[in-house]
């Protein structure tokens, strides 16, 4: 069998030295191997040396395992979705598939203040700005259903739910305020 070499860290080495003290005094004799490992562990914090044993190990895996790839933008979805804005980064019209609403959704949720709450005279004074066919109810309605906002049962007041939007959103805010400022050149 491999020896396993495990690195011992005590966060506090007086509950340490206290521990192997009553430790060994509780004994009549000389401690064991496994009763000393026992002990030290117990010192460093846990409940026995196949604890300490086991959080190594788990902790080794944990470490050694791969992180997951960060997202990647689908690009032809931002390109798509990019026809439906105008040169200002206004949405012309509304898209009939899904994925686009949701994509355009996302892009008008980024425009919108954090942190505050606001009347619905706002909220809809907001979305008029960002959009070209007239219809901010469907836009607020819409973006309450998707979760991207809350509001009172009233309707009175919206404030925005703060949550990790998709890659393409990042990417097609990117490629909107890259075509802006081409078309003031």
């Amino acid at each position: 069998m491999s020896r396993l070499h495990l690195a011992f860290e005590a966060p506090d080495i007086s509950a340490l030295a206290r521990t192997l003290r009553d430790g060994i005094a509780a004994l009549d004799r000389a401690p064991g191997h496994v009763e000393l490992l026992n002990l030290l562990a117990r010192g460093a914090g846990y409940r026995n040396f196949q604890h300490l044993r086991a959080d190594a190990q788990a902790r080794g895996r944990l470490e050694a395992a791969p992180a997951a790839p960060p997202p990647v933008a689908d690009h032809s979805r931002c390109e798509k979705a990019l026809r439906l804005f105008d040169a200002e980064g206004r949405l012309v019209r509304w898209p009939k598939k899904r994925n686009q609403q949701i994509l355009c959704l996302w892009v008008l949720w980024s425009r919108m203040p954090s942190g505050e709450v606001f009347h619905e005279r706002r909220m809809n004074a907001l979305l008029n700005a960002e959009h070209l066919f007239g219809d901010h109810a469907l836009l607020r309605r819409e973006m309450v259903e998707f979760g991207l906002f809350r509001r009172t049962a009233d309707g009175s007041e919206y404030a925005r739910i703060e949550r990790e939007p998709p890659p393409e959103m990042t990417k097609l805010c990117a490629l909107l305020r890259r075509r802006a400022v081409a078309s003031l050149s």
